[in-house]
């Protein structure tokens, strides 16, 4: 499975894009153009609608700055349209209530605004006020196509909204906002997580056709260099409950089995990523060992390391 990913060609003929509107599955075609994004930011805002009411001018100067091309956002806290008790719409702002039509109304002048209004934007929400996930994309960067599920499925949104899966010429792009684990052996508490963590590994086997570009909150700590203490992490209980299984014991997003998992999924989805950055590290100290050596004949050929270091590793 390749997971690296080489420079993208520069081509002064690629054409401006032409797109259709969007269907009602969330889907999108046309000819996009041959250039790709290349700048992406992910951000766990904790409410989408809190940042623009406090943070905004903070955050309009760094996207200003930095110009991502995509900006990836977790927890964006916005309810789906729809009235109460109807079914409801994922893919659109709720305005159906005075309060509602007041905050769709503010976020909407904040994403008008520049830089905002170079880009479109997809959102996978939530009933309430709760996860969610949307995605930011420069409109001359428009995928070819646009999913809000792991299983590529027309007209389908995650429980909760927590994917959109955007599918460009030469990379696909997945934006996540991971269930937390929680204490207890309960329905939305580990099978869920278990459940999010078995289909992530068979999205990823199954993604081979392309490179994938995976950001999003993934909540989980994967090695103990990722948090500042690690045993008092392992060891935590909530009100004394002790799981029965003990690899699922400690602080979510730190227990033994969440972090066996994401391994299986980082052995799938970056390990030839490491190899290459790896391989690359080792060729430089080559180099440098080559010019500080004296002037003969080595005796044995370098070997170059395929294993990443731990302190090193993208997770």
């Amino acid at each position: 499975m390749k997971r690296f990913f080489r420079p993208v060609e520069k081509d002064g003929s690629a054409k401006k894009p032409t797109l259709s509107s969007s269907s009602e599955n969330g889907e999108i075609s046309g000819e996009g153009s041959k250039k790709e994004p290349l700048k992406f930011i992910t951000w766990n805002a904790n409410s989408f609608l809190l940042r623009v009411k406090k943070n905004w001018p903070e955050f309009t100067k760094f996207i200003t700055s930095f110009d991502p091309d995509v900006i990836a956002i977790q927890e964006v806290r916005m309810p789906a349209a729809g009235s109460k008790d109807a079914l409801k719409n994922p893919g659109e702002l709720k305005d159906d209530t005075s309060s509602s039509r007041e905050e769709k109304q503010i976020l909407m002048r904040a994403l008008s605004s520049p830089p905002f209004g170079d880009y479109r934007v997809w959102w996978s929400l939530a009933d309430s006020k709760y996860a969610g996930t949307a995605l930011f994309v420069k409109k001359c960067f428009q995928p070819q196509k646009v999913f809000f599920n792991l299983d590529r499925k027309a007209s389908k949104h995650e429980p909760d909204g927590r994917v959109i899966l955007a599918e460009f010429e030469t990379f696909n792009l997945l934006n996540t906002y991971a269930p937390n684990n929680g204490w207890k052996e309960e329905e939305n508490s580990f099978p869920r997580r278990r459940k999010w963590d078995k289909r992530i590994l068979e999205f990823v086997l199954q993604s081979s056709d392309k490179p994938l570009i995976w950001c999003g909150d993934l909540n989980v700590s994967h090695e103990e260099i990722d948090v500042s203490h690690p045993h008092f992490f392992s060891a935590a209980k909530l009100n004394g409950y002790v799981p029965p299984n003990k690899e699922d014991c400690g602080q979510p997003g730190f227990t033994l089995a969440e972090r066996k998992r994401f391994g299986n999924i980082l052995k799938e989805y970056v390990t030839p990523l490491e190899n290459f950055v790896s391989m690359g590290k080792s060729r430089k100290r080559a180099r440098m060992a080559k010019k500080a050596a004296p002037a003969k004949k080595p005796e044995k050929a370098v070997k170059f390391s395929t294993v990443m270091d731990t302190k090193n590793r993208l997770s």
